[in-house]
């Protein structure tokens, strides 16, 4: 029994070999062919990438076709038209708001606003959502800051009405201490008072007491003088007189 034993590189360079024998002789034109193949290839690769427009005018006509006479060269896709007859040659006729009246292709109508038209409105919706929704923050903004500002003069009011407490507190105690005043000079005025009885009663007993002083030393003095004269006229006698001691 006979076996083949499989070389990969035996078998490429056959494949090669009959590859190559395959091609034929390349000549000018192409050469020229497969340039303009590959040019037209590669612009193709870097073509611009378009869309078609939604904006289409749509003619109205006289009759129902085409072959009537247009009474308007197009109305612009998404205005507002009155629908007059709708018939089913596929036409519809139609008024426009400058008061033509004609017909249309029935396919170009809708009942519905147009998706341009929507988005206009959902983009002024939006519009109109964020000027909300910025007045919403500036308004909260406000609130916030009206709010920081009632709870600064909530804190100044408390405190305000602490040092109002204290100040009524110690008038309290100064109404006190007044009554308490009040009381004590009523006391020392009576007190006052009966010093002063007391000091006119001493002032009178002084009085009294320097008349009888003064009366004293009169009566005293007149007493020392009639002493006086009295032992003036007692002295003279007690003495023995000189012619009776001659006499004697």
């Amino acid at each position: 029994m006979n076996s083949t034993l499989y070389d990969p590189a035996s078998m490429t360079k056959l494949r090669l070999k009959s590859l190559f024998q395959g091609i034929k002789p390349v000549t000018p034109l192409r050469l020229i062919t497969c340039i303009i193949v590959l040019m037209v290839a590669a612009t193709s690769t870097h073509a611009k990438t378009v869309y078609v427009d939604d904006t289409l005018y749509a003619p109205i006509r006289s009759g129902e076709g085409t072959q009537y006479r247009i009474l308007h060269s197009g109305v612009r896709s998404g205005t507002s038209l009155e629908l007059l007859e709708t018939s089913e040659s596929g036409y519809s006729r139609v008024r426009t708001p400058d008061g033509i009246e004609g017909w249309m292709v029935s396919r170009y109508l809708t009942d519905t606003p147009i998706a341009r038209q929507r988005l206009e409105a959902n983009n002024r919706q939006l519009e109109q959502a964020r000027n909300e929704l910025s007045n919403l923050r500036t308004q909260l903004e406000e609130v916030t800051n009206e709010r920081n500002e009632l709870r600064s003069s909530e804190e100044s009011l408390e405190a305000r009405s602490g040092r109002l407490s204290e100040e009524l507190r110690n008038i309290k105690e100064v109404a006190s201490d007044s009554i308490n005043l009040n009381r004590r000079n009523s006391e020392l005025r009576e007190e006052n008072q009966r010093l002063r009885n007391d000091l006119e009663v001493l002032t009178a007993e002084k009085e009294r007491l320097e008349a009888k002083k003064e009366s004293d030393f009169m009566l005293l003095g007149a007493a020392l003088v009639l002493l006086g004269v009295i032992l003036a006229l007692v002295i003279p006698l007690l003495k023995p007189s000189r012619k009776t001691d001659n006499w004697a």
